[in-house]
């Protein structure tokens, strides 16, 4: 059967040793190793695009195929997730938070560490050109199955018509902030004229999964290469998050 690991990311970069959310954290020492090995034992690394066309469409899908994402859009990226890519030219999809480009994680204030600073729009126009695809994380990040409706609808919508303003370029996809999402949700996502939406749930992406809530497989910061082999060939059932 096809299927295709959906590898999520967040920050990538030097951190001490976090005592919570430890899938917000890679540091840059073992993300280099684990796009080193990627490389090594010849994983065919694809956009989400081609993804997608593999799992729904009559394209073959590349055995042992992964898709790189990050979500969120930090600067950090730019300056440690970026060069690794270029090296082993990896393709990768970037969720940002349509109202805070350029400003910071505003949603993480209140953890130990200061809220990361997001990209601003010069730096994401020229990740344009470095085989890097855009979607949407909403306006704010928030937990878009306690609002009501109009204001679910405005993160959704808004999101998109903001980041195609800001990048020039039609925004696809989309990812649910923390993984939170219900049937109003999903049917708000593709009415909005998105393509696919990923979710947290941890699974290999199949052609019997619901294109608007792919599951994703989270590294960790403590994940190391067997950890991250063991996800990558035998994390395969789904295991929800809701």
């Amino acid at each position: 059967m096809k299927k295709v690991s959906i590898l999520m990311y967040h920050q990538v970069g030097r951190f001490p040793p976090p005592a919570a959310h430890r899938a917000s954290f890679c540091h840059i020492r073992r993300f280099k190793a684990q796009m080193a090995y990627l490389h090594r034992f010849r994983y065919k690394v694809i956009g989400l695009e081609k993804a997608l066309r593999g799992l729904f469409g009559e394209e073959p899908m590349p055995e042992h195929s992964v898709v790189l994402t990050f979500d969120d859009g930090c600067e950090n990226f730019r300056d440690y997730a970026l060069p690794v890519l270029k090296k082993y030219r990896f393709p990768a999809t970037l969720f940002l938070v349509s109202s805070l480009v350029g400003k910071r994680a505003e949603w993480l204030e209140g953890r130990a560490q200061a809220p990361p600073k997001l990209m601003d729009r010069e730096t994401l126009l020229l990740l344009k050109g470095e085989d890097i695809v855009f979607g949407s994380h909403t306006r704010s990040h928030s937990s878009l199955t306690a609002l009501n409706l109009l204001s679910m609808r405005e993160e959704i919508v808004q999101s998109k018509a903001d980041l195609e303003h800001l990048l020039g370029e039609e925004v696809k996809y989309f990812c649910y902030p923390n993984g939170e999402f219900d049937e109003q949700v999903v049917a708000t996502v593709r009415d909005a004229g998105y393509e696919a939406a990923l979710t947290c749930e941890r699974a290999s992406a199949t052609p019997f999964d619901d294109r608007f809530a792919l599951p994703r497989k989270a590294i960790s910061y403590g994940d190391s290469l067997l950890g991250y082999f063991w996800k990558l060939h035998m994390k395969h059932r789904r295991k929800t998050r809701r």
